[in-house]
């Protein structure tokens, strides 16, 4: 079995899946960021694929950036200057080849995650 990573994104305010919102993977080595993969939630507030393929595994730790603040722009909520949330960076670490979920709750003035299954 090899790992991989997935994520769901759920707007809680709005209750629904958070469709479009835009999420970027990075490797943290060391004191440097590598980015990897930057994908958009579907209609179901999912990637269509997982962010860090099976292939592309590797045991480390990783930073979810998910872009709230554009998505928040673009369901409507009114803008502040500058937004509560505009950015939310997510760091965890992989140890095991196995399905890391990092799901994120969203709201425009609050957020929460776990490791899902």
């Amino acid at each position: 079995m090899s790992g991989y990573l997935t994520t769901h994104v759920l707007d809680t305010a709005l209750g629904r899946p958070a469709a479009g919102l835009e999420i970027a993977l990075y490797r943290i080595e060391g004191g440097t960021r590598r980015h990897l993969a930057s994908m958009t939630t579907n209609a179901d507030g999912r990637t269509d694929a997982p962010i860090l393929p099976a292939e592309d595994f590797a045991s480390g730790s990783y930073e979810l950036v998910f872009h709230a603040g554009a998505y928040l722009d673009a369901v409507g909520v009114p803008p502040e200057a500058p937004r509560f949330l505009d950015q939310v960076p997510i760091r965890f670490g992989m140890s095991a080849p196995v399905h890391y979920h990092v799901p994120l709750l969203l709201s425009p003035f609050g957020y929460c995650t776990y490791r899902g299954s």
